[in-house]
């Protein structure tokens, strides 16, 4: 499976870097996501409920942060494991730039991901629309939860942005809510 996106954040390059490295913000972030604790230098443990379709199950898994650019990128690589109902496996680019105009930053992502047992069984739509769904999910509560610690961010976008039709949402929550899908996929098909 592929995904890829880009989001306007409200919040400028360098406050988007750090939310998107603090486990903290994106357990909050990531659904389903029961712990995210670091493990060594840009490693961490992380694990999570997932249902698709029929499919629940717990999964527990590696991520681990490469090519390390900060505060413009990194190579999200994970792994995991949900006994009977499958694993999954991938990684994603993630990309922060300032916004070619006005206030913010822009985050763009790539992810590829793989998925095999139970989960794998349910459908390549099925999973396609749960993915979609774990991204959307994700960058909506990242977006809430940069509107609480920045709001001053926020009540600056609400001015052009808002008017230009443009939601304002974290570039890491783009890269982390395509990231944890594809985790999540990745270890329901193990």
């Amino acid at each position: 499976m592929d995904m890829q996106g880009s989001r306007h954040l409200a919040v400028s390059q360098q406050q988007a870097w750090e939310a998107l490295n603090d486990p903290g913000v994106l357990k909050v972030c990531i659904p389903g996501c029961e712990k995210i604790e670091p493990t060594g230098e840009g490693q961490y443990a992380i694990g999570m409920a997932v249902r698709v379709g029929p499919v629940a199950a717990k999964f527990n898994g590696k991520i681990a942060l490469e090519d390390v650019t900060p505060p413009a990128s990194y190579t999200i690589r994970f792994e995991g494991q949900g006994g009977p109902a499958g694993f999954g496996k991938g990684s994603a680019q993630v990309k922060l730039a300032p916004p070619l105009e006005g206030r913010g930053c822009d985050l763009t992502y790539t992810a590829q991901a793989q998925v095999g047992g139970k989960i794998a069984q349910v459908g390549q739509r099925l999973i396609d629309g749960v993915a979609k769904s774990m991204a959307e999910d994700f960058f909506k509560r990242f977006d809430d939860e940069m509107a609480k610690r920045y709001p001053e961010a926020y009540a600056a976008a609400a001015g052009p942005v808002a008017v230009a039709g443009k939601k304002p949402v974290p570039v890491w929550v783009w890269a982390a809510g395509a990231i944890v899908a594809l985790a999540i996929l990745w270890l329901l098909a193990r």
